[in-house]
């Protein structure tokens, strides 16, 4: 390790093109902390938020993007007793996964599944933490149920397909070409609806309504999802592309007993984010194991390049994850 490593910055507020690369220090790790060579990191959506201005770090993490990646402990804490230098890793960041090294708490790391590289690992955190949490941990999702799932294209979209179907639930999803709708379906999507040429509140109501939907939408999507909604049906809303206001009638929630939460992950503290990473290891990471589940990768860029990969991002032409190759 030396005194300084290569990054990407964001050097002001602004598109792809404000991402720079450039020089900082070494991080050191903290207690129950390690420091994890980047092998590759990936590119979310509140990567390009932050890039933008709309989506400031938590106190104390890093300025710097990526909010997931792989690679090898390169230092270790005190206080930490798993992993040790030399382990490979996929780990959930708190920011700084735009780097050659990053800082990040020891309990948010998690094994390289089985025959997985490390290319493939750097897709897993940042959606496999959001998606259990929110459909499983929050939604309660259960097999038999109805579940519909906006964006099903997207890494978060891909991954909740994926995990709803193999854990039993009947999987909707929606997508806005005939090329991602396939993509949905042969990730186990029972059916995948062109949202510029079907309207997914008549398609779910006609299967008996939604139990379960995903939304990171926002919008005109909030009054629409929960017409499609079942009795009983809850909607777990991740974020807001569209917009966080709509006006919204109450009084269907009473009648009808539904259920509005959501979370969003990265102001969330160190113990509630090292709970998520154990039930993870305990109940999903044996499916990525055995191969049932596994990241849909769209495409790779160096790291200088960081801002293809936005522009990339941000197109929407994208299936699945999109990584940066750090090491």
């Amino acid at each position: 390790m030396t005194d300084t490593m290569r990054a990407v910055e964001i050097s002001e507020p602004g598109g792809p093109e404000v991402l720079r690369l450039t020089s900082r220090p070494m991080p050191q790790p903290g207690h129950g902390e390690v420091v994890i060579q980047v092998a590759w990191t990936g590119v979310n959506r509140p990567d390009a938020l932050q890039r933008a201005g709309s989506y400031a770090p938590p106190a104390g993490a890093s300025d710097l993007p990526g909010l997931e990646a792989s690679g090898t402990v390169a230092a270790v804490g005190p206080g930490v007793s798993w992993p040790a230098v030399g382990d490979q890793v996929c780990a959930l960041l708190p920011g700084g996964g735009y780097a050659e090294y990053v800082a990040t708490p020891a309990a948010h790391c998690l094994p390289v599944p089985a025959g997985m590289g490390l290319r493939e690992a750097a897709c897993l955190p940042e959606t496999y933490f959001t998606v259990w949490s929110n459909v499983f941990q929050r939604g309660g999702l259960k097999a038999g149920e109805r579940f519909l799932v906006h964006g099903g294209s997207s890494g978060i979209g891909t991954t909740a397909i994926q995990l709803a179907h193999v854990l039993g639930a009947r999987v909707f999803a929606t997508a806005g070409t005939a090329e991602k709708c396939a993509a949905c379906v042969s990730l186990g999507a029972e059916r995948a609806i062109n949202y510029r040429e079907e309207d997914f509140v008549e398609v779910l109501r006609a299967e008996g309504g939604a139990d379960l939907i995903l939304d990171m939408v926002g919008g005109d999507y909030i009054p629409r999802n929960l017409k499609t909604l079942a009795d009983d049906g809850r909607l777990v809303q991740i974020a807001f592309l569209q917009s966080p206001k709509t006006e919204l009638n109450f009084a269907q929630l009473m009648v009808r007993r539904l259920t509005i939460t959501g979370s969003t992950l990265r102001p969330q503290g160190v113990e509630a984010k090292a709970r998520i990473a154990a039930s993870l290891r305990e109940h999903v990471w044996p499916l990525l194991d055995a191969g049932r589940v596994g990241p849909v990768m769209d495409s790779d860029f160096p790291l200088e390049a960081a801002s293809e990969a936005h522009a990339r991002m941000e197109s929407s032409a994208h299936v699945g994850k999109i990584v940066l190759k750090v090491a």
